[in-house]
């Protein structure tokens, strides 16, 4: 974000109230939040309950590419993240033509690619894993696969590259080695580092519980991604490689998103990008709209972003099985400006927050933040 004492005036006057419609984009500008969804997100969903998809009856419905570029568009989104395999041919290599697609697609709409992430899971091929496959000839296919979406997320001009690795990690006791399963993790990510170094952007990994790996994911915590990052980075002479936090993925692990922010900040690893969403803590990944649930804690995490300066994008990752998906992108992008609008609030009177911290006092802290929280409200002198 950019935050200027003129930006903050503005909080209780122009942005005053509720946020919505035009009043969300001006609110976006004025702050420089950079927000974006998933081009996922604007897909039709199946799961093992509907496995034609929930749009499968919907002869308008069109799911390839352009047709969710365009429903991005229609929420009022400007930045769309990809997965590289939009990008692939069958035989996993760069198709110029798919490329030149979703080029003309972007500028046609006024768009940009703020991400690319990796896919390396949904093809029957990484099912034992990508990097941390048993199978030596797999995991040097995935380095591979890697390295080309650096190439890609260049090509496609994204400032990062990120690796969610879906099917690396353990289904039961004693399945894996964990330390070699690290150590080819490593591995993987110094790969990816690497040539996202070489072609001047950053690279992140994302962590996650597990799912579908059903025990754990190899990389399943935001303190485990900041080792691997910190060894990653020795690796290739540079910080290059940072993480991805998912605000719905910390409430998997029942972690509260704001103090995995700031760990990254005093370790000296760099939060890279972050998508939100929303699910209940020590749950699955439910992928629902953002600002759905606890406002208390996702206030608390946008203020935490602000307070250490991060400058990515904000993007939806939500799969909203049953709704329209531009009406569930948008509302999500409406819950967040209205959040994060309390987070700046806050961050305008903070040394009322400084201060109520000082005394280590519960209730003091809530009287300080009720207004702003609660209602949108300016804080106030007064906090009782």
């Amino acid at each position: 974000m950019r935050i200027s004492t003129r930006g903050l005036a503005k909080l209780n006057r122009e942005f005053k109230g509720w946020l919505e419609g035009d009043r969300i984009d001006a609110f976006f500008r004025e702050f420089n939040i950079k927000f974006a969804a998933g081009h996922w997100c604007a897909g039709d969903f199946n799961d093992r309950f509907a496995p034609d998809g929930y749009n499968s009856n919907n002869p308008m419905f069109r799911n390839d590419v352009i047709g969710q570029i365009e429903r991005v568009h229609a929420a009022g989104i400007r930045a769309v993240e990809f997965h590289e395999r939009v990008f692939i041919d069958k035989s996993y290599r760069k198709d110029p033509a798919k490329i030149r697609e979703v080029k003309d697609a972007l500028k046609r709409y006024g768009m940009y690619c703020n991400n690319m992430n990796i896919n390396s899971w949904s093809d029957p091929k990484w099912k034992l894993g990508s990097v941390c496959n048993p199978d030596k000839a797999i995991r040097r296919d995935a380095h591979a696969l890697l390295a080309q979406a650096a190439e890609i997320a260049k090509e496609m001009h994204c400032p990062t590259v990120a690796f969610w690795p879906g099917s690396d990690g353990h289904d039961y006791h004693f399945q894996m080695d964990h330390g070699r399963a690290l150590e080819w993790y490593i591995e993987g990510c110094t790969t990816l580092a690497s040539h996202a170094k070489r072609h001047g952007i950053k690279a992140a990994t994302e962590p996650k519980m597990h799912e579908p790996r059903e025990m754990s994911m190899v990389m399943n915590t935001v303190s485990k991604a900041a080792l691997v990052c910190l060894a990653v980075n020795r690796n290739v002479g540079g910080k290059i490689m940072g993480v991805n936090i998912d605000y719905g993925h910390e409430q998997m692990a029942n972690s509260n998103p704001a103090e995995s922010v700031y760990m990254l900040d005093v370790v000296g690893v760099e939060m890279a990008a972050t998508h939100i969403n929303e699910a209940k803590p020590k749950s699955n990944d439910e992928d629902r709209i953002a600002g759905s649930g606890d406002w208390w804690r996702m206030v608390e995490y946008i203020y935490a972003t602000i307070d250490v300066g991060f400058n990515g994008h904000f993007a939806e990752d939500q799969f909203t099985y049953r709704d329209d998906p531009t009406e569930a992108m948008a509302l999500s992008r409406e819950f967040f400006a209205n959040i994060a609008k309390r987070a700046l609030l806050i961050w305008k009177e903070r040394d009322l927050l400084i201060a109520a911290q000082a005394k280590g006092d519960g209730p003091a802290v809530l009287h300080a933040l009720k207004r702003a929280v609660l209602s949108g409200e300016p804080i106030g002198r007064k906090g009782r």
